[in-house]
């Protein structure tokens, strides 16, 4: 029986593009957590994709932002809580619905998403770093059309 490093990969996977997306997506998270725990302040790049949200689609409820996001709804509302404790955000009551939350980024939380777009642009800029930047439109034309079978 022979043995192998244990980082290495067992031969019948590595042409496997299941086997690389996922090792893709392991390097990118560990990427974007180590720029948000240098640069984030406290947040992560679940707060940032909660405030490029209410920046594109503007003011609506926790729960719109949590099934338009991704994000489980009592993630939503923690995530909520720290946004608003650092004025990146206002919460305030639905007037067609008292038990609804209607949230609206400040121009601190642009201020700060703004910022945000820098640090992901250098994690981008560092996944991306071994590809051309003809490589880099195909990667990404490549995954989005993948993406888009899912519809």
């Amino acid at each position: 029986m022979t043995h192998h490093d244990p980082g290495s990969t067992p031969a019948r996977l590595e042409g496997r593009a299941t086997w690389l997306v996922s090792r893709a997506h392991n390097r990118a998270s560990g990427l974007l957590g180590a720029g948000f725990e240098a640069h984030g302040d406290g947040l992560r790049s679940y707060h940032y994709r909660l405030l490029a949200a209410l920046e594109e689609w503007g003011p609506q409820s926790q729960a719109d932002l949590g099934r338009r996001t991704g994000i489980d709804r009592s993630d939503v509302t923690a995530a909520m809580t720290r946004l608003e404790s650092s004025n990146l955000v206002e919460r305030a009551a639905d007037p067609a619905h008292k038990r609804r939350n209607i949230v609206t980024i400040t121009p601190a939380g642009l201020e700060r998403l703004l910022e945000l777009d820098k640090v992901i642009d250098g994690i981008q800029d560092e996944f991306l770093a071994p590809l051309t930047a003809a490589q880099r439109r195909q990667f990404i034309a490549l995954l989005s059309r993948l993406l888009d079978a899912e519809h």
